[in-house]
C-alpha cells in the first residue's frame, strides 16, 4: 500500500510539473530562436518547417497564421524600450525608422491577440498611410486620447500588444542585434 501511494503521489507532482510548465510555456510565448530588438521581438523561423514545438504550439493554440520566412517577418512589443508594460491609459510614442521593407504594418492587438475595439475604428497604420516627417521618420501616438497626426487609439484597454509586419524585407534568421536593423523606438509617457 505505502509502495502504491508513494507511485502514485510520484505521478500526480510529475504531471504537475510536466503540465504546468507546458503551460507557462504556451502562456508565456517561450519560444527558441526569437531575435530581440529593443522593444520588438521576432520568431523568424515560426513561418519555416523548422519552427520548433513550443513555437508549433503557441501557432496551433492562437490559430495566428504566421508570415512565412519568404513574405516576411513580425516583429511584437509587449513593453517599451525600458521593459515596463503597456498601459492603456498611457501614451505610447513609437518613433523612427522601420528596416529596409517593401511594405510594413502596424497593428494593435489585445493580449489573447484580437483587435481591439475602438470607437474610431483604427486599428493599425501601414507603410502607405502613415504621416511622415521630412527626413522620413514617423512618430505615431498610442494612446487613449485623441492626437493629431499619428494617432492609434487603445479603446481603453489595460494592456496590449503592437505587432510590426515586414513584407519582402531581408530582416530574419541573419539578423542578431539592433545595428544590423534599425527598429523603431518605444517610450511610454503621459501615465496619470
Amino acid at each position: 500500500m505505502r509502495l502504491l501511494l508513494g507511485s502514485f503521489l510520484a505521478f500526480a507532482a510529475a504531471a504537475f510539473i510536466g503540465l504546468g510548465t507546458t503551460w507557462l510555456a504556451l502562456n508565456d510565448g517561450v519560444a527558441y530562436g526569437g531575435i530581440t530588438i529593443g522593444a520588438w521581438t521576432a520568431w523568424p523561423k515560426n513561418g519555416t518547417p523548422g519552427i520548433d514545438p513550443y513555437a508549433r504550439a503557441m501557432v496551433a493554440r492562437s490559430g495566428e497564421l504566421p508570415v512565412g520566412s519568404g513574405d516576411g517577418v513580425t516583429f511584437f512589443a509587449r513593453t517599451d524600450d525600458d521593459a515596463h508594460p503597456f498601459d492603456g491609459r498611457c501614451d505610447v510614442a513609437v518613433s523612427g525608422t522601420t528596416p529596409q521593407a517593401r511594405f510594413w504594418t502596424l497593428t494593435l492587438y489585445d493580449p489573447e491577440g484580437k483587435l481591439v475595439a475602438n470607437s474610431a475604428q483604427r486599428h493599425g497604420f501601414t507603410s502607405q498611410e502613415v504621416i511622415r516627417n521630412a527626413d522620413g521618420t514617423f512618430d505615431i501616438t498610442v494612446g487613449p486620447r485623441a492626437r493629431p497626426g499619428n494617432w492609434l487609439p487603445t479603446g481603453g484597454v489595460d494592456r496590449y500588444v503592437l505587432a510590426l509586419r515586414l513584407y519582402d524585407t531581408p530582416v530574419g534568421l541573419a539578423t542578431r542585434s539592433g545595428r544590423d536593423t534599425p527598429m523603431p523606438t518605444v517610450a511610454q509617457k503621459g501615465c496619470p
